[in-house]
């Protein structure tokens, strides 16, 4: 009897098409259970509770480190205190806007006050509502910052009792100003009225690398990586908070994404141009974002913190491609999470994101701008380079993520690559 070569294909069809079938009925139930594990806030019990089945071994590790590099270490020379003349004004100053301004305004002030021979007042820390103001030491550490500043300049924590702070000159200053621009529009002002108050402005987002300077890239590089640190009781808070995370993404290897994405940011002037010029458009939404790192490759049980201070609904299309996708106040200690509640203390807050930015295996700036160039530095330092400017990829087809690795690390052009050797 022969054999009807139409029947057996036929019958082959059917039989693959049966099995696919039976493949995407699993898979849809194992993702509508990841789902469901995954809602945004993980219950602890069954979270320990949850065994998994060996270990999902990750299929692209160029996703989370990209290429191997060496292991760097501060290299700058630290100024001697006696190359300079000292005089007996004082500069001060305060600190504002979150952690990612600090940083070059720590710089500014240390660079002009040994410029001018000048005694630095450790500065407060304002935020952006009138009086919202606090010690220095209510968010770093003292003692880390006068001890680093040993030899360069003269330190002190509060102004004279015989100094008004209603006489002392106040002068502006812009961000990673140069000796020249001290010597003509600061220097002038000090000499006449013993005593300077900076503030300083941003005309532009810059952090990359100029000529080399001298002791002032020095002092730039000590003061912005080697005199900031987190005095014990918040660093301990945002230490718990990377290992939640890092619980979090157990199948993963511990491993998460940092994502700075603000939604009050989106609709500003800022995000309508583009300040690191790597890419036409500067700012990307939730929806954008979830669509970027999926095309590169990341996986649907990937853990991503968002900068995002309170849930918005606009999160929900980045959650529907990712579950696991956290705020603040889903990770926070929750001893500490009616006081984030209730005190709505934005400059806790900016801290929080600048060093989960910082300590995250992969960041993603969806907002070009300041908290990014500062977070590469602070990342740079750490080894951390995995830094992905999102894009908008058109094609169907995955993309590799080393694509589009940010400029900054690159090209080798942050000014954080003259501090670390």
């Amino acid at each position: 009897m022969g054999v009807d070569l139409r029947q057996v294909v036929a019958g082959i069809l059917t039989i693959t098409m049966f099995v696919m079938l039976i493949h995407m009925i699993k898979r849809d139930h194992f993702d509508s259970l990841v789902q469901d594990k995954f809602p945004g806030e993980t219950d602890d019990a069954d979270f320990e509770n949850t065994k998994f089945e060996g270990t999902n071994v990750r299929k692209n590790i160029g996703l989370w480190k990209g290429n191997a590099t060496e292991k760097i270490k501060p290299c700058w020379a630290k100024p001697s205190g006696d190359d300079v003349q000292q005089t007996e004004g004082f500069v001060s100053f305060s600190l504002t806007n979150g952690p990612e301004y600090h940083m070059s305004q720590i710089a500014d002030a240390v660079i002009v006050a040994r410029s001018l021979g000048a005694t630095l007042v450790i500065p407060d820390i304002r935020g952006t509502q009138p009086g919202d103001k606090r010690n220095f030491e209510d968010i770093y550490d003292v003692e880390v910052f006068t001890k680093s500043m040993e030899g360069v300049i003269r330190v002190v924590k509060d102004l004279p009792d015989h100094i008004s702070k209603k006489n002392i000159a106040a002068v502006k200053v812009p961000n990673r100003v140069t000796e020249d621009y001290i010597a003509t529009h600061v220097e002038p002002i000090y000499k006449s009225k013993g005593n300077v108050r900076l503030a300083t402005y941003f005309p532009s987002v810059n952090m990359r690398k100029a000529g080399k300077n001298g002791d002032t890239d020095s002092i730039a590089c000590l003061a912005m990586y080697g005199s900031l640190e987190l005095q014990p009781e918040i660093k301990d808070l945002v230490d718990s908070m990377v290992e939640r995370l890092r619980t979090l993404s157990r199948k993963s290897d511990g491993q998460f994404i940092a994502v700075d994405l603000r939604v009050e940011m989106l609709d500003k002037k800022g995000c309508q141009g583009s300040d690191d010029r790597e890419k036409d458009k500067s700012c990307y939404n939730a929806q954008e974002i979830a669509k970027f790192l999926r095309k590169i490759g990341f996986q649907k049980d990937t853990t991503i913190y968002v900068t995002e201070s309170r849930w918005d609904d606009s999160l929900d299309s980045l959650k529907d491609l990712f579950p696991k996708t956290y705020i603040k106040e889903s990770i926070i200690p929750a001893d500490k999470k009616k006081k984030l509640q209730d005190s709505e203390d934005s400059e806790l807050e900016k801290v929080i994101d600048f060093y989960i930015s910082s300590e995250s295996d992969v960041f993603v700036p969806a907002i070009s701008g300041l908290l990014y160039a500062n977070v590469a530095g602070k990342r740079i330092g750490n080894g951390k380079t995995q830094i992905l400017v999102p894009a908008d990829i058109i094609q169907d087809s995955s993309a590799s993520a080393s694509n589009f690795l940010s400029s900054y690390i690159s090209k080798k052009n942050h000014f954080a690559y003259s501090c670390y050797c």
